[in-house]
């Protein structure tokens, strides 16, 4: 009786160990690929970029200039953005969070940007939250989806 309970509680404990081993990589991995992601803006490099992101016009990116759909059109419009009016990025992300689904995760995290600006050589400072959507193919997660917005406003009649 004692060794029945032994095994089961036994079990139990390495089938939990398990389950949380086999979500590690994933997770460690996305960690890995949101930093690849940050390198990829702090570079404006496209062709970082273009191993991150799936290839196709499902792909899109919704930021407070716009609503970018399809991997050219990101980098055009983010990527050479960057390049353009920039002449140092440095974006940090913080409180990532994961939520993996099979092939699907969704990560979302706090940034800071510092950067200069090319126009007049003035540091700036922004802050704000992102979801990103990966898509995991032939055992390789992919950007298929990104939202950012600013931070919370928590003041009265705001943020509605």
């Amino acid at each position: 009786m004692k060794t029945n309970i032994f095994l089961m509680v036994l079990f139990l404990f390495l089938s939990t160990q398990l389950t949380a081993w086999s979500q590690q990589p994933d997770s460690v991995q996305l960690h890995d690929m949101v930093q690849e992601y940050c390198r990829s803006i702090n570079d404006a490099d496209s062709i970082l970029a273009s191993s991150l992101w799936e290839h196709g016009n499902n792909v899109s990116f919704i930021n407070p200039r716009g609503h970018e759909v399809g991997l050219d059109n990101i980098k055009k419009n983010i990527y050479h953005f960057f390049w353009t009016y920039f002449s140092k990025r440095d974006l940090r992300s913080i409180k990532e969070r994961y939520s993996i689904y099979d092939d699907i995760a969704i990560v979302e995290f706090y940034w800071i940007f510092d950067a200069v600006l090319k126009a007049n050589n003035a540091p700036i400072q922004t802050k704000g939250r992102e979801t990103q959507i990966w898509r995991k193919s032939h055992n390789e997660w992919k950007l298929v989806h990104i939202h950012y917005s600013g931070m919370p406003v928590t003041g009265q009649e705001q943020g509605f």
